[in-house]
């Protein structure tokens, strides 16, 4: 990975306050009793994957390393937490000076992942480690459930164009960050500004039904956009009559006419018809684009329709019934005392139903078998197998409290393509299953 400071940079407000109250009560507890200084390791894991699904996705990676370093209080804060006396002055004076500097490792993002797989390792202090939990896992849930529903959808549109137009179905933030999941997922482009700018995502969008409705008549759009945005632009033909538009759209841009977005109806059979329809008129070259509620279902129901490209929005943003992953952020080791080269010692919350973790500084690999396919997921603690070297998943994301791995989401994308392909086959199956490589501790 690289460390420099890669893409548009845009500033970003102290994270400080994107926690729980409790973990702030810890704190003051903690240093009151002389254990908040106690070296302490915390993963991020889930202890299964969403009900029918075959992997995950790691995604939200660069946006937890903008939160910790992001992660401080200011004057205002400090008085908002004396004014409601959240907790006591002694801590109040330590959160002034708060910012971590402690090491971070984790699976790099756009990798999959599986249950137990410790996708997150932070280390350092209890105090500074413990105050991360909440707006990393907020992170982490979500951008790892909206890039798990895009890698579906991926797979499912073998190959066809992918366009994330999710904004107006979710808060105007969770816009930003889903179409930065998306596009680790496999999307090629969003309709979200906000997301290009700040991300260096493709965007891209033309025109909605109002427009066709604002003109006279829909040749007057249709005229209107062309005159305006070319004639590669994409119409939008099914505000009135299917057939009549298709008409109209190339008689005025021409065979050159760059695409027809087709947004209601039963599409594979529209799309038939309007690929016919188009090839007869002579432009052939002119793409077909969908939209309507899509989901990975409805791509994968498409794939014998001419069919250039498809518009997901509402099932995308929402993790196409999965909004989150269940990651949790657990206290696996700590040291027995607060001197610095006390001993870790494994910690673990025992549970009679399905919360029980596993303690220990943990590694994880992924081993594959004689054909390079993953068959299972290795997490172990100690020292790695000879077998596993040099498979092992983790890398160094913040050494000492500085980032050393920031990258271009383009490297997150890439390495997502990477991950999934080295997985069974089965992986890109839409039924339900379980998930397709197992998970082992050493």
């Amino acid at each position: 990975m690289n460390s420099a400071d890669l893409g548009r940079r845009v500033g970003v407000p102290s994270t400080a306050l994107f926690t729980d109250q409790y973990e702030l009560t810890m704190v003051q507890a903690a240093l009151k009793a002389g254990t908040a200084s106690r070296r302490s390791v915390f993963e991020a894991f889930t202890r299964r994957l969403p009900e029918g699904r075959r992997y995950g996705v790691v995604a939200g990676t660069g946006r937890v390393l903008d939160a910790v370093e992001n992660f401080h209080f200011d004057d205002e804060m400090i008085g908002f937490l004396r004014q409601q006396e959240i907790v006591d002055e002694p801590t109040l004076q330590w959160l002034a000076d708060y910012r971590f500097s402690g090491d971070i490792w984790g699976y790099p993002e756009g990798e999959v992942y599986f249950p137990g797989s410790p996708v997150l390792r932070v280390e350092g202090s209890f105090a500074e480690c413990v105050l991360l939990e909440t707006v990393i896992l907020s992170i982490l849930n979500h951008d790892s459930a909206i890039a798990a529903a895009a890698s579906r959808m991926s797979a499912a549109a073998g190959g066809r164009r992918l366009i994330e137009m999710g904004a107006r179905r979710t808060h105007e933030l969770s816009a930003v960050a889903s179409a930065r999941a998306a596009y680790v997922g496999g999307f090629d482009a969003t309709s979200d500004l906000a997301a290009g700018f700040r991300y260096g995502i493709p965007t891209v969008g033309t025109s909605a039904h109002a427009f066709t409705l604002l003109h006279d008549t829909e040749r007057d759009a249709f005229r209107a956009q062309v005159d305006s945005l070319g004639r590669g632009t994409t119409l939008l033909v099914d505000t009135y009559d299917v057939t009549e538009a298709v008409r109209a759209a190339v008689e005025i841009a021409g065979p050159g006419l760059g695409a027809v977005r087709i947004d209601s109806g039963d599409l594979l059979l529209v799309a038939h018809r309007v690929r016919q329809q188009l090839d007869e008129l002579g432009a052939t070259g002119t793409r077909i684009v969908v939209t309507s509620d899509l989901d990975e279902y409805a791509i994968a129901s498409l794939a014998a329709a001419p069919v250039d490209a498809y518009g997901v929005g509402t099932q995308l943003v929402t993790g196409s019934g999965h909004p989150t992953c269940s990651m949790v952020y657990k206290l696996v080791a700590r040291a027995g005392s607060a001197e610095p080269d006390a001993p870790l010692v494994p910690v673990a919350k025992k549970s009679l139903g399905a919360k029980a973790s596993k303690g220990g500084r943990k590694w994880a690999a992924r081993r594959a078998d004689e054909h390079g396919v993953a068959e299972a997921e290795v997490i172990g603690t100690g020292a790695v197998p000879r077998e596993l070297a040099g498979r092992e998943l983790l890398v160094e994301l913040v050494r000492g409290g500085e980032v050393v791995a920031r990258e271009p989401l383009e490297a997150a994308r890439e390495r997502h393509v990477a991950a999934r392909a080295g997985l069974p086959m089965s992986a890109m199956q839409l039924s339900r299953g379980e998930p397709v490589i197992v998970t082992e501790y050493a």
